[in-house]
């Protein structure tokens, strides 16, 4: 019948939903690049967190200083810092994907 409105698509009975926009907010290779930094990231931060163990071992325990000068204390630390720093890259990222996703 002409002059009545249309039933609402299904699942949005109430019309509450809006309808997106099919133009994405950013190009397709902006989002690939930041997807291959994500697989990059969470690669190295899984190696870092596997480098970290329990007392002489993992990396500090390696044998890369010797122990009486409290090299593995060092390496340990730094080994830390860097996994800190990664994780929070990672969070960032996946923060920064989730919104550009949406």
């Amino acid at each position: 019948m002409p002059g009545r409105p249309s039933a609402p698509p299904p699942g949005n009975e109430g019309g509450l939903l809006r309808a997106r926009s099919s133009e994405p907010r950013y190009p397709a290779p902006v989002l690939q690049v930041l997807a291959v930094w994500h697989v990059l990231i969470s690669i190295a931060l899984v190696g870092l967190i596997l480098m970290h163990s329990g007392r002489d071992t993992g990396f500090g325990g390696m044998g890369f200083t010797p122990a009486s000068q409290g090299g593995t204390h060092i390496v340990e630390r730094n080994l830390t810092r860097l996994t800190v720093l990664v994780g929070l890259i990672f969070a960032a990222d996946t923060v920064g994907l989730f919104h550009l996703l949406q």
